[in-house]
């Protein structure tokens, strides 16, 4: 199976003792981006994003000096560059080698900027949401821009890695940028909910760090099969059959 996870704002380039990396599958496509985003001013980038002044400052710095050469002193592993809730349920700084190589061949983060990265691919500090209202050349938004292209993408490593089902657990925002009717192979929804008053819920925060838990857990395990997922117990969570239907699991604690 492969597995699709989406990326984080909060990043961490520290550097690490692992050099081995791949470099970005999207090359012309990023640099066409980072290139667009150079002309944008801090306002521009508040009204794109909706974040405040500070960020937009930062941002427009990162942009004005992303170099496209990606040299390893500017740049990290996707999978270790990231650093928010996902990623801390992922924990992926205590992989070993197999986790690695395994992870490398069957975990792909989607991204607004590089479109989709595997775990080692260097990146450079960035911020360029999926869902922002980006407009590119004849491409109204990033959704437009990006969709076929990694659709392809996802074709294309399932067939070397002869995966047969693709396992979502990104959010909505960046798995929408997806063109589910191209896709080779079906597609598994993984949902997550807790009981809250009496009813069950999806919890954001909670949700997040929860696919990093199953992402960690299938790597971990080594997991190529659908029905294996659903022995997934971590965080108290339990696979529920009565809110699951036939390409979504459902897990409640």
């Amino acid at each position: 199976m492969l597995l699709l996870i989406s990326p984080a704002k909060k990043l961490d380039f520290k550097p690490i003792p692992l050099s081995i990396h791949t470099d970005i599958r999207f090359q012309s496509e990023t640099a066409e981006l980072v290139t667009l985003m150079r002309k944008k001013s801090s306002l521009d980038l508040i009204k794109l994003m909706d974040i405040s002044k500070a960020l937009a400052d930062l941002n427009v710095k990162r942009f004005k000096s992303f170099d496209l050469t990606m040299p390893e002193s500017l740049s990290k592993q996707a999978v270790f560059a990231f650093n928010g809730d996902v990623y801390v349920g992922l924990k992926a700084e205590d992989f070993n080698k197999g986790d690695l190589d395994f992870s490398q061949k069957h975990l792909r983060i989607l991204s607004g900027l590089y479109g989709l990265l595997r775990p080692l691919d260097l990146i450079q500090e960035y911020r360029l949401e999926m869902g922002c209202g980006l407009k590119v050349g004849k491409s109204k938004n990033l959704y437009e821009y990006w969709g076929e292209k990694l659709t392809d993408k996802i074709n294309q490593d399932m067939k070397e890695t002869k995966d047969k089902i693709l396992v979502n657990l990104a959010s909505e925002e960046y798995y929408s940028a997806v063109k589910e009717k191209m896709l080779n192979h079906p597609v598994l929804h993984i949902r997550f909910e807790e009981k809250r008053a009496g009813k069950y819920q999806v919890i954001s925060f909670s949700a997040k760090k929860a696919r990093g838990y199953m992402a960690r857990y299938i790597i971990k395990n080594r997991i190529k099969k659908s029905e294996d997922l659903k022995s997934f117990d971590l965080e108290k969570y339990s696979f529920e059959p009565l809110r699951s239907e036939k390409n979504l699991l459902t897990f409640v604690r």
